[in-house]
């Protein structure tokens, strides 16, 4: 996915902060650090000139060293530093935490916000669960009416039950897995919480090595349930779903910049795991020899962590291609890393991919595409590409492109997952949602040919499908980011934040009949509240259940709409403060990224989405039909 980083909006003295430092680690035209990382050296190159000043809009270097070196690591990672910090290295963020900040971790939660009875009883066939990305591994995001235990009569009464807050976060990110009254999520804190679904009690906490946004996948192992995950610095974990204990871990890429945001699939004794990268927003720095990571999707033995397969989507080493302006060498091919979970085909022995864009030149056949592989090997059967000649990384949109490839874009790569359909006659499509703004419909039996096209939205750098369309028996649901900036009427020189989000363009909800890709219906966005970081774009994901579809929305509204006419049937504004039952200060934001869950009578969704200049928060919410 291209991003553009800016910084968030933010209150007061933190968003003074976090501009401040931006202009000063951007400023920075020191090299690359050697592998043996100092935390000092990273301070005084990149940090000093704004954290040595005395200044009331900067936290002064005594403020910082106040704080634990675990709370500086995640600012660094997701949090009001973020976007100071696309340019750092995992080690240089890992050394300068650790040379600012004070030994230890974060305190644990409250003794209150443990459940009575931290028991987890998972039953090896649970009735009601939404297990990972999708309740089915087709990808649909279709909960079925017994499983949702909610009809869209019952949607337009509900109300909120709890509300979970995450401590010190400003990204509530990763969409929870729900099974039997058992709810998992991670957080970017890099915490794996085990919670009770009815009342949000906490029961276990697991610390992961880095942030977890991707969906949490349960598998049953003998006479237990191992829960598979992801974080955002390329390591994968095992976790005894009942007591939170680490079975396994592993690194699975060894190239720095790895992170896992799409969730794993699982069958047959082995788990997928799709692998994207940071080295598109690396490409900031105009030191930074860009580029060499190559996306793909990993297989590994459940019972062990022990390697299957690695299938590459860059199938050739990155080699040196030129060098830039400035006299840094330029490597390629790069990129089309995987951010989404893959599909599964067991009947055919395949599953599928949907890849993003190069970083660099030269632009590959797999990028930009639909990818089939064989599941017991890896091997690529076919691919569709559906944009050639697309390489792009995020010099080309922010400073002064020295690390731009000569394709220059259009970054119109697949930040979602393909679905897997079967209609009516029996035929089977896979159907695409691209940045582009196009929705495609390929014939996974004849090797992807395109069945129909159809645009829902203008598309663009943040533009089109982002993070996941839904589906039923008879239409897909695709939801349209669409977001705009607009410059600043007064621009401020220390704010290097391109322009605002633009309350009124953007958004969209639409549904196509999936035997021929017509418009049944197009929902347009709600106006926007005119307040700081407000944007009608829906990027994230959309879900369904028999009669509704749930879509929420940058301006922080978690919608349901009527599946038959897009009527719009409740309507819940997510950005307020909240009372948490852990007892930490809750504030929601924008909603990006992972879309509702529904299941067993309840809605669970994710409230705060601090990129891209949206509104930061930290809940996950429930809610349930009033009586």
């Amino acid at each position: 996915m291209g991003i553009m980083p800016v910084v968030r909006k933010l209150r007061g003295a933190e968003i003074a902060a976090a501009v401040l430092a931006l202009v000063c680690l951007g400023a920075s035209t020191a090299p690359a650090l050697a592998q043996q990382t100092s935390g000092e050296a990273v301070y005084r190159s990149r940090c000093a000139r704004c954290h040595d000043l005395v200044d009331p809009r900067i936290p002064h270097r005594d403020v910082v060293g106040q704080m634990s070196a675990a709370r500086i690591l995640r600012s660094l990672d997701f949090g009001a530093m973020m976007s100071v910090a696309y340019v750092l290295r995992r080690d240089e963020r890992e050394a300068v935490a650790a040379y600012l900040g004070k030994p230890g971790g974060d305190a644990p939660p409250s003794p209150q916000a443990f459940c009575a009875d931290r028991s987890v009883a998972i039953p090896a066939r649970p009735q009601q669960q939404w297990n990972g990305w999708s309740p089915a591994s087709e990808n649909t995001r279709f909960q079925p009416g017994a499983a949702a235990g909610l009809t869209a009569e019952q949607a337009q009464r509900l109300k909120l039950k709890w509300a979970f807050g995450f401590p010190g976060d400003v990204n509530a990110f990763a969409q929870p897995t729900v099974i039997a009254g058992n709810l998992f999520v991670g957080s970017a804190a890099g915490v794996v919480y085990s919670l009770a679904a009815a009342t949000g009690c906490i029961r276990w906490v697991f610390q992961a090595n880095g942030p977890v946004r991707s969906a949490i996948l349960a598998v049953p192992q003998g006479n237990r349930t191992s829960l598979l995950v992801g974080d955002q610095v390329g390591w994968f974990y095992s976790l005894d779903a009942g007591t939170g204990r680490l079975l396994w871990k592993r690194k699975i890429e060894d190239h720095e910049s790895a992170r896992i945001t799409g969730a794993a699939v699982a069958y047959q004794g082995t788990v997928f795991i799709p692998v994207a990268s940071w080295e598109e927003t690396r490409a900031l720095g105009p030191e930074y020899p860009c580029c060499t990571f190559r996306g793909s999707l990993v297989a590994l033995r459940i019972r062990d962590g022990s390697p299957a397969w690695k299938s590459y989507m860059i199938p050739d080493t990155p080699r040196v291609t030129g060098k830039t302006p400035k006299g840094n060498t330029q490597r390629g091919p790069s990129g089309a890393g995987i951010w989404a979970a893959a599909t599964l085909d067991p009947e055919h022995g395949l599953l599928y991919v949907a890849t993003g864009d190069n970083y660099s030149s030269p632009a590959t056949e797999l990028s930009d595409a639909v990818v089939a592989l064989r599941l017991d090997t890896g091997r690529i059967a076919w691919s569709r590409q559906l944009t050639p000649g697309d390489a792009f990384n995020s010099s080309c949109s922010r400073g002064d492109r020295v690390n731009c490839p000569e394709e220059d874009g259009p970054d119109y790569d697949f930040g979602s997952s393909a679905m897997l359909v079967r209609l009516a006659e029996g035929r089977r499509l896979l159907i695409a949602g691209q940045k582009s703004g196009v929705v495609h419909a390929l014939d996974p039996d004849r090797k992807g040919e395109i069945v129909w096209q159809t645009r829902v939205g203008k598309g663009g750098i943040n533009g089109g499908v982002q993070w996941g369309m839904a589906g039923d028996a008879q239409r897909v649901y695709a939801a349209t980011s669409d977001v705009v900036r607009v410059p600043f009427a007064t621009p401020d020189p220390l704010d290097p934040r391109p322009g605002s989000l633009d309350p009124r363009q953007g958004g969209g909800l639409t549904a196509l009949r999936l035997n021929d890709g017509s418009k049944v219906w197009f929902a347009p966005p709600p106006a926007c509240e005119r307040r700081p970081g407000c944007s009608p774009a829906q990027s994230a994901a959309v879900t369904a259940i028999p009669g509704a579809v749930f879509s929420g929305s940058l301006d922080g509204h978690l919608r349901v709409y009527a599946a038959d006419d897009g009527r719009v049937l409740w309507d819940f504004d997510t950005v307020r403060d909240y009372q948490t039952v852990n007892g930490v200060p809750g504030r929601g934001g924008a909603i990006d990224g992972p879309g509702a869950v529904v299941v067993g009578g309840m809605v669970f969704v994710n409230s705060g989405y601090g990129r891209n200049g949206g509104m930061p928060g930290n809940v996950l919410l429930a809610f349930a039909p009033e009586d």
